[in-house]
Formats: C-alpha cells, structure tokens, sequence
C-alpha cells in the first residue's frame, strides 16, 4: 500500500519520477525492514533489547530512504 503513494503521485505531478528499478528498491527495503521487525518480535524475549533493535532497524531504514531519496551523506549509492 505504501507503494502506491508514489505511483498515484506520478500520476498528479513530474516532480515525483520513479522507475520500475526505484519500486524494486523500495519494496526490498520494506520487506527487509518489517521481516527483521518480525523476526526481532519473535525471538527476542527482552522488552528492552527489543524495543532497541527495532529502532535501530526503522532508523537504519530512514537514514538508507534519505540516502537513496537525496543523497544525505553523498555516497556511490544516491547515484553521486
């Protein structure tokens, strides 16, 4: 579903311009982030440790989602 953001906004505007190979990348980095969220659920047993390995998944994922979307640290993978 949330793939489909981006689709209707290339229906709407030029400004979004995505490619069949930015939909694959997207959709990896989704699935790997809500399968390492599950497999953190199930097999760790500590509130705490928990808590803290799925922030550093979604922040692992957002800072990635930032690098791929601008290029916030200018590496080989935004494309620079």
């Amino acid at each position: 579903m949330i793939l489909l953001l981006p689709l209707g906004a290339m229906l709407f505007t030029h400004q979004v311009n995505w490619g069949p190979a930015d939909f694959l990348v997207a959709a990896i980095l989704l699935y790997g982030a809500s399968l390492s969220i599950y497999v953190v659920r199930t097999k760790i047993q500590s509130p705490g440790i928990r808590t803290g390995m799925m922030v550093l998944i979604l922040l692992t994922v957002l800072l990635l989602w930032l690098e791929l979307a601008v290029g916030l640290f200018g590496s080989p993978l935004a494309g620079s």
